[in-house]
C-alpha cells in the first residue's frame, strides 16, 4: 500500500469510528445503552483497522524503510488520535448515563 493510499484508509477509518463514537453518545442521551454500546463496539473495529495501518508503517520505518510524511499523513494521524480521544470519552460518557438511568 502506498503512502497516499495508507493517510487515506488512515482518515476514513478513523472518522468512521469518530462517527459511531458520537452516535453512540447521541443514543445514550435517549437512554437507548444497549444500542450505544453495540455502537462503540463498531467504532472500536473501525479504531482497530486504522491503528493496524498506523502500526504498519510504524514497523516498515523501524525496519528502516524511508517514510516520507507529508502533511496528509499528518492529518490523517490527526484523524487518528482525535477519534481515539473521542471514543475514549464517549465510553466514559455512557457509563455516566447507565448511571443515571
Amino acid at each position: 500500500m502506498d503512502l497516499e493510499m495508507a493517510a487515506m484508509e488512515l482518515v476514513g477509518n478513523s472518522g468512521e469510528s469518530r462517527s459511531l463514537s458520537f452516535e453512540a453518545l447521541y443514543l445514550a442521551k435517549e437512554g437507548k445503552i444497549g444500542e450505544a454500546q453495540e455502537k462503540i463496539k463498531e467504532a472500536k473495529q473501525k479504531m482497530l483497522a486504522a491503528h493496524s495501518i498506523q502500526t504498519e508503517l510504524i514497523c516498515k520505518e523501524a525496519d528502516g524503510e524511508e517514510i516520507k510524511i507529508g502533511i496528509l499523513m499528518v492529518h490523517a494521524q490527526d484523524h487518528l488520535m482525535c477519534s481515539i480521544l473521542a471514543r475514549e470519552l464517549v465510553e466514559e460518557l455512557i457509563k455516566i448515563y447507565k448511571k443515571i438511568r
